[in-house]
């Protein structure tokens, strides 16, 4: 990829299952914090060593929907704590310039716009914010299904000085209709939104490939040819999605198609229509992302 390009990291939960760490529902890629950091690690490393100049806390199960009420009463401020730390150690142990962002995920489920309630996600947002922030670059606030969840985001990070990337996950079961997020609103809002917020970037995030072309469109259109703001794509490589889907319930199918170099062909088109952030999500592992780097 051209030098301006940030290639990003993978998915984690798969890569922590496929490495054999502890991992079960609920607390899904949370588990390995509290049982086996070890393997967090190994997965940084893993995505440090493919090429990502970019790595990601793995802090998006670090919710009570996750590990509980109590238990995120107790030890989510450590856990996520834990988390920065992780990330931070192997970033800066890197022979290239790595960045960590900090991954604030949607509290009361993913996929799930007809769930969110701010009051209850505002103070473990805040919790997750406090806890990661000195060990981030950014934040990565991920997976939104509605711009509510962005402008909780920007209202919790205000303060840290530290730049905001919003990423949205999108309506991905008719792959032909127009982009929108799962909540119906437009891309097009979404970027203006991400514009008002005063964001670093706009991304799309755990959807299929097929539907992130027609995003990155419509987000350079909506920020004009001299906006600031970067256009970013990290794809699952799931099957199409239910609108009363939940993410991370189960392990998903994994398409065959989406092999490195299938993955990489998608890639190339988003690249070609502004996206200058380049990454993975469920699914997509580290020899997808090294495939990223060697591809330019």
């Amino acid at each position: 990829m051209q030098s301006s390009q940030l290639i990003l990291d993978g998915g984690t939960g798969r890569e922590l299952a496929r490495l054999g760490a502890p991992f079960r529902q609920p607390e899904w890629s949370a588990l390995a914090l509290i049982e086996g950091p070890e393997f967090v690690t190994r997965v940084h490393r893993a995505y440090v060593t493919a090429g990502a100049d970019v790595i990601t806390t793995n802090s998006y199960a670090v919710v009570p929907f996750h590990i509980g009420e109590d238990r995120f009463a107790a030890e989510g401020a450590a856990l996520a704590t834990l988390a920065g730390q992780l990330a931070r150690a192997e970033a800066d142990a890197a022979s290239h310039r790595v960045l960590v962002a900090g991954s604030l995920p949607p509290v009361c489920g993913s996929y799930r716009p007809d769930l969110v309630d701010l009051d209850r996600a505002r103070p473990i947002i805040a919790t997750l914010v406090a806890a990661l922030a000195p060990n981030v670059d950014h934040w990565l606030a991920e997976t939104l299904s509605s711009l509510v969840e962005a402008e909780l985001a920007a209202a919790e990070t205000a303060g840290t000085g530290k730049p905001l990337w919003l990423s949205f996950t999108l309506q991905d079961e008719d792959t032909s209709a127009p982009p929108t997020l799962r909540s119906g609103e437009s891309v097009t809002l979404a970027a203006q939104t991400a514009q008002r917020l005063g964001a670093a970037a706009i991304l799309f995030n755990c959807s299929q490939p097929e539907v992130m072309l027609g995003a990155v469109e419509a987000a350079r259109a909506a920020l004009g040819p001299d906006s600031p703001i970067r256009i970013g794509v990290y794809a699952n490589a799931f099957p199409p999605m239910a609108a009363d889907a939940e993410a991370n319930s189960a392990l998903c199918p994994i398409r065959a198609d989406l092999t490195p170099e299938g993955y990489a062909r998608f890639a190339a088109q988003w690249q070609a229509a502004g996206a200058t952030m380049l990454g993975g999500c469920c699914g997509i592992g580290p020899e997808h992302i090294a495939h990223l780097r060697q591809a330019g």
